[in-house]
């Protein structure tokens, strides 16, 4: 009798750890998780839509010329250059973005979780907000440092696909010709550009998908009804980060077109490019930059999703409610 307990016992013990759950992964492991569903979702939507990146950035720097949106640009770019030259500057574009999306998404889970330690669970969900907004500013600010350089090439690349061949060449040139500092001399527009738009992308797709969950609870949603929340929300925030960080973009691009004058800083190339281009200025190829943020958005969410759920990135703390 007291055998066939003892093997009872063995057996459910058996069984039991069978049915436990690996545990979620922590600390580094987790965040390097993170920080690879992140590189992989910047880097395939930011890559997959570089022939419209393209025609905005031209719509951008010479709109007398690329004036009938962007329709109008893709065919003035396929009949003077050919189907190509959408492709310029594909090189920086990709992996630019990965290690922008790296530090974005990797940094926005990090300080979010940081807030939290900091703050604790119940204040930090009473304030999230504020809690989303900080975290993703921080983030941002790191991952511009990453991405700068390589932006910097491929707007050079764009504006005049004669400058170099690639991404390496491009940018070897420029070092070659101005310095390294040419490459940061967009740094303060990104930075104009880059945080606003995270700021208010991730904190709008906390805030609608908060709502859609409470809508349709995620525990009662199928993975491709998760996913479809996912795309939805990413769609508003792309769209209320592309209005929120239009002028930025403009100016960035501009910046980064030529080279500037001897003697002239970045603040007063930021001046006078401002006083050029004036509010409706600034928002040149606006069109063109709200269907490629609200697609890319979406997108990067959706695959932000799935990955995270493919690796096991399973440990963060959520503070919605």
């Amino acid at each position: 009798m007291a055998s066939s307990i003892s093997t009872l016992k063995a057996a459910k013990q058996d069984v039991e750890k069978a049915v436990t759950p690996a545990p979620s992964s922590t600390g580094l492991a987790l965040y390097s998780k993170f920080a690879l569903a992140g590189a992989i979702c910047c880097s395939v939507t930011h890559g997959g839509l570089t022939p419209v990146d393209v025609v905005k950035t031209r719509i951008q720097l010479d709109p007398a010329t690329y004036n009938n949106g962007m329709i109008g640009g893709f065919r003035k770019i396929i009949q003077n250059e050919g189907a190509g030259a959408l492709l310029t500057g594909a090189g920086p574009t990709f992996a630019g973005y990965f290690l922008q999306g790296a530090f974005k998404f990797g940094g926005y889970e990090f300080f979010k979780a940081q807030s939290i330690n900091f703050l604790g669970l119940e204040t930090a969900s009473q304030y999230r907000t504020g809690v989303y907004l900080a975290s993703s500013a921080l983030a941002e600010f790191f991952a511009d440092i990453a991405l700068c350089p390589l932006e910097a090439t491929r707007i050079r690349l764009v504006s005049d696909p004669t400058f170099a061949n690639g991404l390496i060449g491009g940018a070897k040139k420029i070092f070659s010709q101005e310095g390294l500092g040419a490459f940061y001399a967009g740094f303060g527009p990104i930075l104009f550009k880059q945080v606003p738009y995270t700021m208010a992308k991730f904190v709008v797709f906390e805030k609608v998908s908060e709502m859609a969950f409470k809508a349709f609870p995620k525990e009662n949603l199928s993975d491709a009804g998760q996913t479809g929340v996912n795309l939805g929300s990413g769609l508003v925030a792309g769209m209320a980060a592309a209005v929120v960080s239009q002028p930025a973009d403009t100016m960035l691009s501009k910046i980064n077109k030529t080279k500037g004058a001897p003697g002239e800083g970045t603040m007063s190339r930021l001046i006078k490019i401002g006083k050029e281009l004036g509010l409706r200025g600034s928002y040149t190829g606006i069109g063109a930059r709200l269907f490629m943020v609200g697609t890319l958005t979406s997108g990067q969410f959706a695959i932000y999703g799935d990955i995270k759920k493919a690796l096991g990135a399973t440990g963060g703390v959520e503070i919605s409610k």
